[in-house]
C-alpha cells in the first residue's frame, strides 16, 4: 500500500506524459497514439515507484532492465524516459523525424539514454528478457527485468516458447505485462484470434499469474509488488485497460491503433487531458 499523496503524484504526472504523448504525435503526424496512452499509467508506475533506475547513469550495471516488446507504443516509453530525467522532454518533438534519436520503434543505436532494445519485431521482446533474467540469475545479480507485451502479440509463437523456457529455469527475476486492451491493429483480438483463456494459458506454462486495473497505480503496483515476492516462477500480470485512455472520443476505437492526430484534434485533446484530476 502506498499512501495517497504518491498516487496523486503518479496521477499527475501520468497526465502529463499523456499530453505529451498526444503534442509529440500531433508534430510528427503520425505514431501509434492508442496503445500510447493506454498504458502510460504502467510506464508512470514502472518507472516513478516501482523500477530501480538512475536517469543520471542510464547504463548502471544493477538498474532494473525494462523491454518494450511492442515496440509501436514507444511514444509512451520515450515520453515517461523524458518526464523521468532521462533527457529534455523538449526533445520529444523531434518523434519520427529524420536524424532524430526518436524514431517509431526504439533503437539502442540511436544513443537515447533508457533504451535496452531495439524493438518492433512483435514476440521478441520476452525472448530478450528471459535471456536477461537467466542471465542475472547466472552471474549471480538481484536486478529484475519487466517485458511489457501488447494483446494481439499473444497470438506470436515465440512468446510460448519463452514462457516455457522461463519457467523451466524458475526465473522469479522476470515480470510480463500484457496490455490486455483487447483491441489490435485490424481489430478485436477475439475476432482477428481469440487468446482466451488467456490467464489459463499462462497458468498452464507453469507461470505466476495475477491480473490489475490498468489505470489505477496502486492497483498496478499491488501486482508488481506482489510479482516481486513470488519465488522460483516467473510473473505474469494481465492488466486491463482502455485503447486511447484519456480521451474519450477515441478510446476503444482500434483505428486509432497507429493513427496520430491532427494539430486542431490535439488541442482539443490537450485540453481534455489538461482536466483531468
Amino acid at each position: 500500500m502506498i499512501s495517497k499523496i504518491d498516487i496523486n503524484r503518479l496521477k499527475s504526472i501520468s497526465r502529463d506524459v499523456r499530453i505529451s504523448i498526444v503534442k509529440s504525435l500531433a508534430e510528427a503526424g503520425s505514431g501509434h497514439l492508442g496503445g500510447s496512452l493506454g498504458m502510460t499509467d504502467v510506464f508512470v508506475s514502472l518507472y516513478f515507484h516501482a523500477m530501480r533506475h538512475d536517469p543520471s547513469n542510464s547504463s548502471w550495471d544493477e538498474r532494473d532492465r525494462l523491454i518494450l516488446s511492442n515496440g509501436h507504443i514507444a511514444p509512451v516509453l520515450y515520453a515517461t524516459l523524458a518526464h523521468a530525467g532521462y533527457f529534455s522532454v523538449d526533445e520529444l518533438t523531434t518523434l519520427r523525424k529524420l536524424g532524430s534519436r526518436l524514431q517509431g520503434h526504439p533503437g539502442r543505436d540511436k544513443g537515447l539514454p533508457g533504451i535496452e532494445l531495439s524493438a518492433g519485431s512483435l514476440g521478441q521482446g520476452i525472448c530478450v528478457a528471459t535471456g536477461l533474467a537467466l542471465a542475472a540469475r547466472t552471474d549471480g545479480r538481484d536486478w529484475r527485468v519487466f517485458c511489457l507485451m501488447g494483446d494481439g502479440e499473444m497470438q506470436e509463437g515465440s512468446v510460448w516458447e519463452a514462457a516455457m523456457c522461463a519457467a523451466h529455469y524458475k526465473l522469479d527475476n522476470l515480470v510480463v505485462i500484457i496490455d490486455r486492451n483487447r483491441l489490435q491493429i485490424d481489430g478485436p483480438t477475439a475476432e482477428v484470434m481469440e487468446i482466451e483463456p488467456l490467464a489459463g494459458k499462462w497458468k498452464a506454462f507453469g507461470w505466476h499469474v495475477d491480473e490489475c486495473a490498468g489505470h489505477d497505480h496502486e492497483d498496478i503496483l499491488r501486482s508488481i509488488g506482489q510479482a516481486i515476492a513470488v519465488r522460483e516462477k516467473p510473473t505474469v500480470i494481465i492488466a486491463h485497460t482502455v485503447m486511447g485512455k484519456g480521451v474519450a472520443s477515441i478510446e476503444n476505437d482500434f483505428r486509432w491503433h497507429g493513427k496520430a492526430p491532427a494539430k486542431e484534434q490535439a488541442a482539443d485533446f490537450i485540453k481534455e487531458l489538461s482536466e483531468i484530476s
